[in-house]
């Protein structure tokens, strides 16, 4: 076998064992199940026939489950069904996004600081521990009520919340891999630090990047609902899990459906990527291999 034969197949094998150990994780499949489920609802929501989730009707005012009404209907007659399917789109979405715009913001960042080190490492990594000294959601809250209250300022808001954990995650990472053989072999022939950081060192630290991207939605989720709750996500009459569930504490006593499914759909969610994460971060474990 030629050298640019055996480089191809070391990967191959290496995500062949990767997938081989995930799929043995009952679990993680689970969990990948539930997350699937719910990102299908939230992308055929517009293609399945359900009632339209802004529609309203006075005859049907806090309708408990019923044919018509699977999950029964809210406070002014919508169909809960329906506002939990359109409701997964902007939970989802808010989940996905915020932890994009950590990884794109944090990622870099940690990388220069762990590559470089010396003064840049000793300015990036006090402003960090001064970010993780705020709790999670109380930053996310402020962000959120500076940037005003909207969706998309929720998920920048969250975003930039969870920046840190990405910023001292791929700091650690790039410390431990800047020392191998492989990259000071790259130095020697006099490849530019841009080169070294992209082609060398950034691939080996993105698994466990990717496994706190999966665990860090299942938080965006809830920041989420919880921005939503408060009135600083998503915009009534919208649909979002959060803001349902605000409305529902009011009717606790007399439809309590109306708390049931978002608070239902949340927990499964979250619990959905916290065992796909959990997979993820076993079968990505080189000691595991």
């Amino acid at each position: 076998m030629t050298a640019a034969e055996t480089s191809l197949a070391l990967p191959a094998r290496s995500q062949a064992r990767v997938w081989s150990k995930f799929r043995r994780n009952r679990s993680a499949l689970v969990g990948a199940c539930i997350v699937g489920f719910f990102g299908l609802l939230a992308l055929l929501a517009p293609l399945l026939p359900i009632a339209d989730p802004l529609a309203t009707s006075w005859s049907a005012i806090r309708k408990p489950p019923s044919l018509e009404y699977l999950m029964g209907s809210d406070e002014i007659g919508r169909d809960i069904l329906s506002r939990m399917i359109w409701g997964a789109q902007a939970s989802l979405l808010a989940g996905v996004i915020s932890v994009v715009i950590a990884m794109l913001t944090g990622v870099p960042i940690g990388l220069i600081a762990g590559y470089f080190g010396g003064w840049t490492d000793t300015v990036i990594s006090r402003f960090t521990d001064a970010l993780l000294a705020m709790p999670f959601l109380i930053m996310a809250i402020a962000l959120a009520a500076f940037l005003g209250p909207s969706l998309s300022n929720a998920m920048i808001a969250i975003g930039l919340s969870a920046m840190p954990v990405f910023i001292r995650l791929t700091r650690g990472q790039v410390l431990s891999v800047k020392t191998e053989d492989y990259v000071e072999g790259a130095r020697a022939v006099g490849l530019g630090h841009l080169d070294i950081m992209r082609r060398y060192i950034l691939p080996n630290v993105v698994p466990p990047i990717i496994v706190q991207a999966t665990l860090t939605v299942a938080t965006a989720i809830i920041a989420e609902a919880s921005l939503s709750f408060l009135g600083l996500g998503q915009q009534a009459p919208a649909p979002s899990w959060g803001s349902m569930l605000n409305v529902a504490k009011n009717f606790l006593g007399q439809a309590p459906w109306m708390a049931i499914w978002p608070g239902a759909a949340i927990f499964l969610v979250v619990i959905g990527f916290n065992l796909l994460g959990d997979g993820l971060r076993d079968a990505l474990d080189p000691r595991e291999h």
